[in-house]
């Protein structure tokens, strides 16, 4: 109930802003046409946001005979978290990351990099699947696909506003009741701050919350803390040419490889993530503590990350 009533905040808000826009670049008239604008987007982003997203990376449809073990992973997992079995694609992309999307549990789709499926062991992989799953069992999928429409729309409205203060048109828009120049421009600012703070809105609370729904329905946390470490080592090797509007559905941030994109993550740091998972803070390696073997197991990820 708590992301349904997010997903309807969000997309009156979204409404509220794209009607100011409307009415800043031209008047009464023009916000008319945002609030009609607005409602055919509000339509289009909850039934059609998760297949732009997938175009938008160019995911292909995966079949059992074409991933085999994927697919009899998911399997595996959704029986165990009493799921219906999700959609799997595939990303042609070399960076290792993942995210899951669609409406509800049972027009859900994962999607994995193939750069993930190289690069990760077997309990790796199913703990990546396992967290997604996990997304798409807590109805997160739903607000994480609108939100990525929603950030990317905002940002073309704030290029057209920036050519609309450019080529001019600002006295009869203020005769109209619009903002004029000095509008628009203030407009094409707060506008990608506007979408930043759409994507800062998706809680980075729900990521430890799936990191732990993950880990039960794979029936230990050792596989998905080992794939952050990975994911955490390659996200600076391997970059991925990710669009930010986007960046908040992965499982972790496609752009931490950027530090000023880092400011404003969308995902918790991924030490204290690990920490969650194993119970080991990154400054408690000492050996000879009286640690059983978990908190071995946990240390070695921790050498892993840090190498």
């Amino acid at each position: 109930m708590g992301n349904n009533f997010k997903t309807m905040i969000l997309l009156a808000v979204m409404t509220a802003f794209i009607v100011w826009v409307g009415q800043m670049m031209g008047g009464t008239n023009g916000m008319l046409i945002a609030l009609v604008l607005a409602a055919g987007m509000n339509f289009f982003s909850y039934w059609f946001s998760d297949k732009i997203v997938l175009r938008m990376y160019k995911a292909r449809e995966a079949t059992p005979d074409e991933a085999p073990q994927v697919y009899e992973t998911v399997k595996k997992l959704t029986i165990r978290a009493e799921l219906p079995m999700p959609k799997i694609y595939i990303i042609p992309e070399e960076s290792p990351n993942a995210f899951a999307t669609g409406r509800n549990p049972e027009h859900a789709v994962v999607a994995v990099t193939e750069g993930l499926l190289k690069l990760m062991g077997r309990e790796e992989v199913e703990g990546v699947l396992a967290h997604e799953l996990a997304h798409i069992k807590n109805r997160d999928i739903l607000i994480g696909s609108i939100a990525a429409t929603l950030a990317g729309a905002i940002m073309v409205l704030a290029n057209m506003a920036r050519w609309a203060a450019m080529f001019g048109g600002s006295r009869r828009d203020n005769e109209n009741g619009g903002g004029g120049i000095i509008g628009l421009v203030v407009m094409s600012i707060m506008a990608p701050i506007a979408a930043m703070l759409i994507q800062m809105a998706i809680s980075r609370s729900r990521e430890y919350v799936a990191d732990s729904t993950g880990a039960s329905f794979a029936g230990s946390p050792k596989g998905l803390a080992g794939a952050l470490a990975k994911l955490g080592a390659y996200s600076g090797r391997l970059p991925m040419n990710a669009n930010p509007s986007t960046a908040h559905m992965f499982i972790v941030n496609p752009l931490s490889g950027k530090s000023l994109m880092n400011l404003f993550s969308t995902h918790p740091p991924l030490e204290e993530r690990i920490s969650r998972l194993t119970g080991v803070r990154p400054e408690d390696k000492q050996s000879g503590s009286g640690a059983g073997r978990g908190k071995q197991d946990a240390r070695s990820v921790w050498d892993n990350i840090s190498r």
